[in-house]
């Protein structure tokens, strides 16, 4: 049996994180989100075999894409959908991620999603029935980046 675990204090802390969005010359501390994930696919094409009934599979290509949920208060995504309704130019744009629990033993991982790309967006919006607004936002990345990586946990290794 292995005697080596996990301490709890070591789990991330879900709300510890930093995120922030750079447009052009200017960088938001995007303090308004509520939950971002984001994304690699793979794309694999099948490859046949001579000699074997299964095929193997053979990464060509990757995707990235993500999400973004957020309290509504915050105009600066319906202004990229306007200028691209008004010029027809796209706006891409980068943004931070940084997790960091100072309970936990791992440190601090960042991850920087570079060119990312609106797939849409709430123009306006309102509930009578809610508390709050929330707006959200689906996304695609070109490339990444990962200046910070948690150190791995006594025991693993």
């Amino acid at each position: 049996m292995n005697q080596n675990t996990m301490n709890a204090w070591d789990a991330i802390s879900a709300a510890q994180a930093e995120c922030y969005v750079t447009i052009g010359n200017n960088r938001y501390n995007f303090m308004q989100a509520l939950n971002l994930e984001a994304k690699i696919e793979k794309t694999k094409t099948e490859v046949p075999i001579l000699g074997r009934t299964m095929k193997g599979n053979k990464t060509v290509g990757s995707k990235g894409s993500g999400s973004a949920t957020f309290h509504y208060n915050t105009s600066i995504f319906r202004e990229l959908l306007y200028q691209f309704q008004e010029t027809g130019k796209d706006k891409y744009f980068d943004i931070q991620i940084t997790n960091e629990d100072p309970t936990s033993s791992v440190g601090r991982q960042t991850v920087i999603l570079k060119d990312c790309n609106l797939d849409g967006g709430t123009i306006a919006k309102f509930d009578a029935d809610a508390d709050y607004l929330e707006d959200e936002f689906d996304f695609t990345f070109e490339s990444w980046e990962m200046p910070e990586k948690f150190s791995n946990l006594v025991g693993m290794q």
